[in-house]
């Protein structure tokens, strides 16, 4: 590995990253292009690309909501490569996929890694990926495309299970900071605040970025104490329901984050 974008901005950068996760097809069928575009020109350091999926384990209401108008507005797997590829003209920041693995079961691993590749994705977040049967199966796979694969952690993930997610872990590790579903929680807990500092200690080898439940600025400067950085996925999607100017909610949502 070392090849793709997401381990150059790893690379070089160290702290602070902020990643935004968006619903392609949300809330236009034509909107994640303008987003992508304009949050690369906002100084966001990677963007999560979601493709909606009819049965979204890890994600809270918010993201359901979204992924259903999506759906409903015409979004398929074809017409999602076919915005990554034309935003990717435009951007050099990482973008990934973040969906489930079922979705590339139906396309064909080999088939959709190349898909991947073609459009511009540099890696993926798979929420139901189950580790044993990646590292048996398709970690080549992966690993000839140079497309990283970024596992995810819980609160009552074992440290032992936690090594093992980090030694399969391409690009970096997913602190999952709740072990509930995306966009439900109002504060970090003292818990929380705990596991994130049990997970600074364990001194991983990926970078860790902390990501459900980041929702203002005061939430990313604690993530940024502990791991490398956060994605914020619930609370961006809330702003765009809205929105009358996506550019603009957009805008006036990074520099929240980034300023204050």
């Amino acid at each position: 590995m070392g090849k793709n974008r997401l381990d150059k901005l790893f690379n070089q950068q160290k702290e602070e990253v902020l990643s935004i996760y968006i619903t392609t097809g949300y809330p236009k069928i034509d909107s994640m292009p303008i987003l992508v575009e304009a949050l690369a020109n906002l100084g966001v350091d990677f963007i999560e690309v979601g493709m909606p999926y009819s049965d979204p384990l890890a994600d809270g209401d918010t993201i359901q909501y979204s992924s259903s108008i999506a759906l409903k507005n015409g979004i398929n797997l074809d017409k999602y490569f076919e915005q990554v590829q034309y935003v990717r003209s435009k951007v050099t920041i990482p973008l990934l996929f973040m969906g489930y693995f079922n979705q590339l079961l139906r396309v064909g691993i080999d088939a959709f890694l190349s898909k991947c590749v073609q459009s511009g994705i540099d890696g993926l977040i798979l929420p139901d990926m189950p580790p044993e049967l990646y590292e048996k199966k398709y970690k080549a796979t992966f690993e000839k495309y140079d497309l990283s694969l970024s596992f995810l952690i819980t609160p009552t993930t074992s440290d032992e299970r936690i090594r093992l997610l980090d030694k399969l872990s391409t690009g970096f590790v997913y602190v999952v900071s709740t072990s509930s579903t995306t966009g439900n929680v109002t504060a970090f807990s003292d818990e929380q605040v705990q596991y994130f500092k049990r997970i600074k200690k364990l001194k991983l080898n990926n970078p860790t970025i902390i990501g459900f439940g980041i929702s203002n600025r005061e939430k990313f400067l604690i993530a940024n104490k502990f791991t490398n950085g956060a994605i914020i996925g619930s609370s961006f999607i809330k702003a765009l329901k809205h929105a009358q100017n996506i550019k603009t909610t957009t805008e006036e949502f990074v520099t929240k984050i980034k300023k204050g």
